[in-house]
């Protein structure tokens, strides 16, 4: 059962407390997420490239959930859609408490990347990454802060520095289906 997390602000960090991490339980119908950030579409055309897609409110499977529906194409240096979802409005998160990010998501069976940016990071293709694969049916998939991968950077994660999350379809040639029905992050039993 997901719940709410509390966020203070206190001198450009936003504090993630209480008993549970909760990022967006798709409750508002909405893009705007749980913790009152709005979802956006991001794809690979920002630098050039050839990808197409759209994000949109949905209902999969009997649960409501944000959609990234497209075609990732490698065309031009491209090869990414993403749904990304600032977190604290230009601060940070302290996610230090929590292990890791649970997913719940469904899809078409293709392999998919959680991305995670810090304020340590200053490019925008800079992001420590995890994969995962989204089946048909719902499934919770939990990612642990220390499977994250530096992607372009030397710098080892801080959770509690967060800034954005980003689901992302990238890399290869291929169709993204992808249902988002809850994003938190989760402390190891």
């Amino acid at each position: 059962m997901l719940l709410t997390v509390l966020i203070g602000s206190l001198g450009g960090v936003s504090q993630a407390t209480g008993n549970d991490g909760l990022i967006d339980d798709r409750s508002s119908g909405t893009f705007r997420a749980s913790i009152c950030s709005e979802w956006r579409l991001v794809s690979d055309q920002v630098m050039g490239g050839r990808s197409s897609g759209q994000m949109r409110t949905d209902k999969f499977q009997g649960r409501e959930c944000l959609r990234m529906l497209g075609d990732v194409s490698t065309e031009n240096n491209g090869g990414f859609l993403q749904i990304a979802l600032d977190l604290a409005a230009g601060k940070r998160i302290d996610a230090s408490e929590f292990d890791g990010v649970l997913l719940q998501v469904a899809g078409n069976g293709e392999a998919y990347k959680l991305h995670l940016r810090t304020s340590d990071l200053s490019l925008p293709w800079q992001s420590y990454r995890a994969g995962f694969v989204a089946k048909a049916e719902w499934s919770e998939i939990r990612i642990p802060f220390a499977d994250l991968e530096a992607y372009r950077s030397g710098r080892a994660f801080r959770p509690q520095r967060l800034t954005r999350i980003g689901l992302v379809a990238i890399g290869r040639e291929f169709h993204a289906d992808l249902c988002v029905a809850g994003v938190r992050f989760y402390r190891a039993e």
